[in-house]
């Protein structure tokens, strides 16, 4: 045997060097267990805690109309589809999900995926390869970055937000395909794409705009259609949107809305939907009985802006610094990666949960608490979160 294999660590010692290193650096990541609902009200860890880290921002994921709609759904098909939905797996369910989702959007098709990343890894491959350019902001979601790199187009990172930036990057000699890509709602620091002014340079630059709406679905615009609508951007000139069912409409899945050509490529064409097991019927049924509630029940919209206006006003009044946000999600930037982790033990142990986000979530130096708001907050929890805030940031400050 050669003496150097002999001396070389195994992969288990590699990886137990990595997870050490991982752990010094302040980002080893950990799993809390939740027993129960995941709502507002939560228990973690056999801690009763308040939930101020969930992207179940109208307050459905434990909704009684939901889960009973889901309920009837498993005594009717069961609990798994069985098969891809080119087989056997395509419900009559995921076919209404599916035609509801398009009438609520006032787009032409859907096409029901089992989660955001297979439909984002899903649509990028299918509609870029070698020869065509993908131009993408610098903080989309992790999906959209390895949607893209898998895809084998060229790959044009720009400045977050930037619009000359991406006006450099169209005026380059191109061929092929070009896809612009962007989050709607940046998920690590809330705030919005400029999407009127890249649905302009897209067209002027002869390229297909592509938005992801996961955190817009539901919460933004009077009806609840989301950011592409509230912007008044239609199939026109974004042709490719995609949102999730797992935040707003508390179920689980995604979607891409767009013409019959598109669906209809992306049935023969996206691997990960023509090779992935259907959704459970179930979750298909969760998320119109969702649905429903979003459209009927605009109040949710209005007491979440309420809530998230109250926070800022409330976070202003104290001094704490939150990030540019008027989304859900309002980012508190405490910048080292000990110093997140701290205050977020520090709230667990006063009975908030508020998740501490570190590198490589976020670029390094930008470690946060990020904090997300809900419909289902009452104002006095709202509270509870600032003075608990405050508090164990001079308790942090102090150690």
């Amino acid at each position: 045997m050669d003496s150097r294999a002999l001396s070389m660590p195994t992969l288990d010692q590699r990886l137990g060097l990595e997870l050490a290193r991982i752990r010094e650096a302040q980002l080893y990541r950990v799993r809390r267990a939740v027993d129960g609902g995941h709502g507002v009200e939560i228990i973690v860890d056999g801690q009763r805690c308040l939930n101020f880290c969930s992207n179940d921002y109208l307050g459905l994921a434990n909704d009684p109309r939901v889960a009973e709609a889901a309920r009837k759904s498993l005594s009717a098909s069961g609990t798994g589809s069985g098969a891809a939905a080119l087989v056997s797996g395509y419900n009559r369910e995921h076919r209404a999900l599916e035609e509801e989702l398009a009438a609520f959007m006032g787009r032409p098709r859907a096409l029901l995926f089992s989660t955001g990343w297979a439909a984002n890894l899903g649509v990028l491959r299918a509609l870029l390869g070698k020869g065509d350019t993908l131009i993408a902001d610098e903080l989309n979601h992790a999906s959209l970055i390895d949607g893209g790199r898998l895809s084998g187009a060229q790959y044009t990172r720009v400045a977050h937000a930037q619009l000359d930036a991406y006006a450099q990057a169209l005026a380059q000699p191109r061929s092929g395909e070009t896809l612009v890509v962007s989050d709607s709602v940046f998920s690590m620091d809330g705030d919005l794409a400029p999407l009127k002014e890249l649905a302009a340079l897209s067209a002027a630059g002869h390229a297909t705009l592509m938005i992801d709406d996961a955190h817009g679905l539901g919460v933004i615009g009077d009806d609840g259609t989301g950011a592409v609508n509230a912007a008044g951007l239609g199939v026109d000139e974004v042709p490719i949107y995609v949102a999730t069912l797992g935040k707003s409409l508390g179920a689980a899945g995604a979607f891409v809305a767009g013409s019959d050509n598109l669906i209809e490529y992306l049935i023969q064409r996206a691997r990960s939907w023509v090779f992935s097991t259907a959704p459970p019927p179930s979750i298909a049924a969760a998320a119109r009985a969702a649905l429903k509630i979003v459209q009927a029940e605009p109040q949710r919209r209005t007491a979440l802006h309420a809530n998230i206006k109250r926070l800022r006003d409330g976070a202003s009044q104290l001094g704490i610094a939150l990030g540019h946000s008027t989304t859900a999600i309002q980012p508190l930037i405490v910048g080292d990666e000990g110093r997140a982790l701290a205050l977020s033990r520090a709230l667990y142990e006063r009975g908030l949960w508020v998740a501490a986000i570190r590198p490589p979530t976020v670029p390094r130096g930008t470690s946060r608490l990020r904090i997300t708001l809900s419909a289902a907050h009452t104002p006095a929890q709202i509270d509870l979160l600032l003075d608990a805030l405050a508090q164990a940031n001079a308790a942090v400050k102090a150690a």
